[in-house]
């Protein structure tokens, strides 16, 4: 269902929370701190509440949040924008290649940075996930850890998209 910013700005928190809680994966506190932002005047200013709320989780909470993301490709149980989302790139249909090779992947990313590979997949390709797999991997755990931190952000910014319509 999409809001209108009317609608979500005449929302209680309760409702708030209940619409948007799921926004930035397992972590509605988010949804929940950022109510207090309202009203808000565009859909870029909800993201950004949103966004601000999640910045500022201290870094435990901000380990969390990353660590709450299933792995890329894989077949546990994941809320259902996820799942949705790594459809639209085409990791619901691996072949058994595939499937080795994101697992690897997934594992050698765990094993180095202690958290699953994030990234917003709209817009992505299987061959484009992976080469970012590969160029990531060299990366730095600190700039890993703002990396993923920027892609749940972009996530949350297509989930928004979908829920909230800025018409009146």
């Amino acid at each position: 269902m999409a809001y209108s910013l009317a609608e979500v700005n005449q929302m209680s928190q309760a409702e708030f929370e209940a619409a948007f809680g799921a926004v930035f994966e397992h972590t509605p506190a988010i949804a929940a701190a950022a109510w207090a932002n309202r009203p808000f005047q565009s859909l870029g200013q909800l993201h950004q509440a949103m966004v601000m709320v999640a910045t500022r989780l201290a870094p435990a909470d901000q380990l969390n949040l990353i660590r709450a993301h299933p792995d890329l490709g894989s077949k546990v149980t994941m809320a259902d924008a996820s799942i949705q989302e790594q459809a639209g790139a085409g990791l619901d249909r691996l072949s058994a290649d595939e499937y080795q090779r994101f697992t690897t992947l997934n594992e050698a990313y765990k094993a180095r940075f202690g958290f699953p590979f994030i990234v917003a997949v709209k817009g992505h390709s299987k061959a484009s996930i992976l080469a970012a797999f590969e160029r990531r991997l060299q990366h730095s755990a600190s700039e890993e850890r703002a990396q993923a931190l920027s892609e749940i952000c972009k996530i949350a910014a297509f989930r928004l998209q979908a829920l909230v319509s800025e018409a009146s």
